[in-house]
């Protein structure tokens, strides 16, 4: 909301640097974190859910963005935004969200009470989850290798979404056409969450990274051989099911690999390699775009770095905690 206030190009950049960085660590650290603490067994589709949710928003802000300024200019955009954000965001979550079930006396995934759980017949018992610190957790071949996947993996995402009606157009569609296929990869995106949300468990971790990369990078690849909207709607499925895949996926693997207590921390270390990662495919994208004339170069190496995405995913084992090693040996 303070954006509304810019008098001067340095206000600007002040205000858009706090938004920024909200969204891109306490927005998602926050609610990951709550997602993970009450949900095991069901975090796929519960991750699923939440970039379902994120993706609506996505749609309906920037038109909640424009009906205010049409009617009341830029700057009542930037309040329109913010607060609905403050209604719809802050305020829920501020008045109803709980730190975690254990606070009422609850189990993840919606459980009966732990006393219940003890004494009943029927009851249900807890999972049982790891637990890693975040420095044990970077001792660890599995944190490397996530890591590594993301820093492959989020280039793609964000290069290729971002200059994607660009390439389209370029290729020779028109930008009614090229706006067709952008909105088919964010219906993939969606529709590709949910599939890796319920599929997420039998797939596993690893199967479920593996298989994001997979339709990722030949969908990136596929955008090479664009010839009409046909092929630009099949490379756009492709590659908005894996990034749909990714962003479902990769959260729980952070959770399942490392567990709930030391969630926030371990995840926060590994954003810092995927916001990097995330600006710095736009930049590449468009040097390579500059130096060269074309996309070919860049989406070459974003289907390249994608590939890549699958061996690590597979080479990313559960991590064991030392003290288990030892009493396994």
């Amino acid at each position: 909301m303070a954006l509304s206030l810019t008098q001067s190009l340095a206000a600007f950049y002040v205000f858009f640097c706090i938004a920024r960085m909200n969204f891109a660590g306490p927005f998602e650290i926050g609610i990951f974190g709550a997602l993970n603490s009450w949900f095991v067994a069901r975090r796929p589709i519960a991750n699923a859910i939440v970039n379902i949710a994120q993706m609506a928003g996505l749609a309906i802000l920037p038109l909640i963005a424009y009906a205010a300024m049409a009617a009341y200019g830029w700057r009542a955009g930037w309040v329109a935004v913010g607060a609905t954000v403050l209604l719809v965001g802050f305020v829920p979550a501020w008045l109803f969200l709980v730190r975690r079930p254990e606070d009422m006396a609850l189990l993840p995934d919606g459980r009966p009470p732990a006393a219940a759980v003890a004494g009943g017949r029927g009851g249900t018992r807890a999972i049982a989850e790891p637990s890693f610190s975040r420095a044990e957790a970077m001792r660890t071949p599995a944190f490397w290798l996530l890591a590594l996947y993301t820093t492959v993996i989020f280039p793609g995402q964000a290069g290729v979404s971002l200059h994607q009606a660009p390439h389209l157009i370029e290729r020779g569609l028109t930008p009614g056409m090229a706006a067709g296929v952008v909105s088919v990869f964010s219906v993939a995106a969606g529709l590709g969450s949910i599939a890796f949300g319920l599929a997420g468990r039998r797939l596993g971790v690893r199967g479920g990274l593996a298989l994001a990369a997979a339709l990722a990078s030949g969908g990136t690849a596929l955008m090479l051989a664009i010839a009409g909207p046909l092929t630009g709607y099949v490379a756009a499925s492709l590659f908005g099911a894996g990034i749909g895949g990714v962003l479902t996926i990769l959260p729980l693997a952070w959770a399942d690999y490392f567990g709930r207590n030391s969630f926030g921390a371990i995840r926060g270390a590994a954003l810092t390699v995927q916001v990097t990662a995330q600006a710095a495919g736009p930049l590449l994208s468009g040097v390579l775009r500059d130096l060269t004339g074309t996309y070919t170069a860049s989406l070459t190496a974003f289907a390249a770095l994608s590939g890549c995405g699958i061996l690590l995913a597979l080479l990313a084992r559960a991590p064991r905690r030392p003290d288990e090693t030892r009493r396994r040996s």
